[in-house]
């Protein structure tokens, strides 16, 4: 065999013991690492969630995990002591001091729950529309926990309402992707149907003409504010008929026109016919808003009339039509021709 023969054959070999070991070392499994931060979503801590590369020992249950919603800290000599008891050794804890393990969780904002009341509620004795029922529930502690498996909608199935006192106890079921077992929620409390109702911010008298700061629109009760509701939008500008107290709900009989002509203010009298306009002074004897007809004095000729207000301090007097006389027919009588004869 030739030098060159020989030399080739121990690089052919030096190539395939080059291979065999790679091979060995991917045979090889990767050192279990420890990790420093954990999420978790049920209620206990396994070797895989701690351990990165934890091969067939994932699945062992370790620590419980924090209450849903909360974070926890353990340090990590206690970590590895307890890794070890169930004979997971060789881990990597690196520099990581203590391991922060969070448990995941759902969380039901209070309003969510009720909006999901209202739903389930819509229709029943007498309630309306959803978007129109205001829920109060019994000992509410704030924004409720589940468990982060529970993806699913909450669907009522169980209903119930008292229509004489307004009271409710509704079930809803949440499904689990981890369970066969879906979530079950019960809620009790009262529920009533509201409405849009204009609300004087302050107390006003009788007589003050409402502005834009004495009004704002708030839900009330329906059973409690009653018929005739006044809008904001068209009490705004009135005038309020009657005192009326801050909170209070504004109807429509609560308010009128703004008069624009006051008693005892002295007013301009507009007189008009065809061809002829005439204004004088006068002294009104009782208030009044746009067409409302009032008193009026003449300061001339003292005469007191009536008039129209159209105006503020403006009032305009109705002519007076002629009146006809009737007279009483008589016969027509024929002149005879006298009789000379």
């Amino acid at each position: 065999m030739t030098i060159r023969a020989i030399l080739l054959s121990a690089a052919l070999a030096a190539l395939s013991f080059g291979a065999a070991v790679a091979q060995d070392f991917d045979d090889i499994p990767a050192a279990p690492v420890l990790r420093s931060q954990v999420m978790v979503s049920g209620d206990v801590v396994r070797v895989g969630d701690l351990v990165d590369n934890a091969g067939a020992f994932a699945p062992i249950a370790v620590f419980r995990s924090p209450d849903l919603g909360t974070t926890g800290k353990i340090r990590t000599d206690q970590v590895l002591d307890a890794l070890r008891a169930h004979r997971v050794i060789g881990v990597d804890a690196r520099d990581v001091r203590e391991v922060v393990v969070t448990r995941a969780a759902r969380t039901l904002a209070t309003k969510d729950v009720e909006v999901q009341i209202a739903r389930a509620l819509s229709g029943r004795g007498g309630l309306g529309d959803a978007a129109n029922i205001a829920v109060t529930v019994d000992r509410d502690t704030g924004p409720l926990q589940i468990d982060a498996s529970n993806r699913g909608d909450l669907n009522p199935i169980v209903t119930r309402y008292d229509q004489r006192n307004g009271r409710f106890d509704v079930v809803f079921e949440v499904a689990n992707e981890a369970t066969a077992a879906p979530t079950r929620l019960h809620y009790a409390g009262v529920a009533y149907e509201t409405v849009q109702a204009a609300v004087l911010t302050r107390s006003v008298d009788r007589g003050e003409v409402l502005k834009t700061s004495d009004i704002i629109t708030e839900r009330r009760a329906k059973a409690d504010a009653g018929n005739d509701l006044a809008s904001r939008d068209l009490a705004l500008g009135m005038q309020m008929r009657r005192r009326a107290a801050g909170g209070q709900v504004l109807r429509n009989a609560d308010f009128g026109k703004p008069d624009l002509v006051q008693r005892d203010q002295n007013v301009s009298i507009a007189y008009q016919t065809p061809g002829l306009y005439l204004t004088m002074r006068g002294k009104a004897t009782d208030s009044g808003a746009e067409g409302d007809t009032v008193g009026v004095i003449n300061l001339e000729s003292k005469r007191l009339v009536q008039g129209t207000v159209v105006g503020p301090g403006q009032v305009v007097v109705a002519p007076i039509a002629p009146t006809i006389t009737a007279t009483a027919s008589t016969p027509d009588q024929t002149t005879q021709p006298e009789n000379n004869e």
